[in-house]
């Protein structure tokens, strides 16, 4: 199984190949992709030099073209594409169906992958993107079971990549607007769920008050470990409950570690670490536990067992240092 990692910057992408990922992912410096915060991504001349070292160290790198262009604005995003073929990226991510056409029939031999922003959920939607785009893979979106995931597999349509590590998300990928009611932003073509111009942290004796475009979605102690914010983690009151609370999610990573034989099992080709928004030691961290759990794995498959310091490690630098299996260990489906 591939190990596909974040890198937010040079730092970060280096950190990765280091500590043994098989392939890179990451974005350009504006809003053609989903992690769009300032001081992060690359410009056209460090995607040429990303790509260069990528290759150098015989690893891939896979460019993010996640958010769905402004209408206007469409040639910003197919100038994207360009500069990855420029780059000779090994892949492009992408959601948007006309950038799949562009891409498909301009550059005919660029591997495509399917972004989770495409939120393809079914094998009838796969069937769609392989036959109109050429699609060879598809990354699933993070509310699918593990039998889910199993049947889609089953079809051997395309390759499947699946989020083995990270920040959760609870909705449909690419169908989520609830940050825009309150921002006026949508994550899908601005590029974040919270854009941090409208991010405000306000210290009151031991409490912390964080408000997204002056919108109280939290109130923490200092001491607390809180994630970025974003409204479906906040801590809200309902009528008929006073006291705040996470009534969406909780601000929790998910760690899929003992649930490797069952994704080799199932035929998924790619485990994606989330992150790239995360530090180059963040990066290198969770590179590395996952490198050995998936060497440990393949090297004795009926043997191999979660270590105990892994998911101590892991769970450091975890949102709210929590982590859980999410969607993959609902039963009642």
């Amino acid at each position: 199984m591939e190990l596909l990692c974040p890198a937010g910057n040079l730092a970060s992408l280096k950190s990765a190949i280091k500590a043994g990922a098989d392939a890179i992912y990451l974005g350009l410096k504006d809003d053609t992709n989903a992690r769009s915060f300032a001081g992060l991504n690359f410009t056209p001349a460090k995607l040429a030099e990303a790509a260069r070292f990528t290759h150098a160290h015989g690893r891939k790198i896979f460019l993010t073209l996640n958010t769905f262009p402004k209408p206007g604005e469409e040639h910003r995003w197919y100038q994207a594409v360009d500069l990855a073929a420029e780059a000779q990226v090994d892949a492009l991510i992408v959601a948007d169906m006309s950038l799949l056409d562009y891409a498909h029939h301009k550059y005919p031999d660029m591997p495509l992958h399917l972004s989770v922003q495409a939120s393809a959920t079914n094998a009838k939607a796969l069937e769609f993107y392989k036959q109109t785009f050429n699609i060879e893979r598809a990354v699933l979106p993070r509310v699918l079971s593990m039998k889910q995931v199993r049947d889609l597999a089953k079809e051997h349509i395309v390759d499947l990549e699946v989020f083995a590590f990270g920040s959760l998300c609870i909705m449909a990928e690419g169908r989520c607007h609830l940050s825009s009611w309150v921002t006026g932003e949508s994550p899908n073509t601005g590029g974040s769920c919270s854009p941090a111009k409208h991010v405000r942290w306000q210290e009151s004796g031991d409490a912390r008050f964080t408000r997204l475009n002056n919108v109280l979605i939290d109130k923490s102690n200092l001491n607390d470990q809180m994630g970025y914010p974003v409204v479906c983690k906040g801590r809200y009151c309902t009528a008929s409950q006073n006291q705040a609370d996470f009534l969406l999610e909780s601000p929790t990573s998910l760690n899929t570690l003992s649930l490797l034989p069952e994704l080799y099992q199932a035929g998924v080709v790619s485990l994606k670490i989330e992150g790239r928004q995360r530090s180059p030691a963040y990066v290198e961290q969770v590179t590395r536990i996952w490198r050995q759990a998936i060497d440990s794995f393949m090297n004795n498959p009926s043997q191999f067992a979660v270590r105990r310091e892994w998911n101590a490690m892991l769970a450091k630098v975890s949102e709210g240092q929590i982590t859980t299996l999410g969607a993959y260990e609902r039963s009642w489906q």
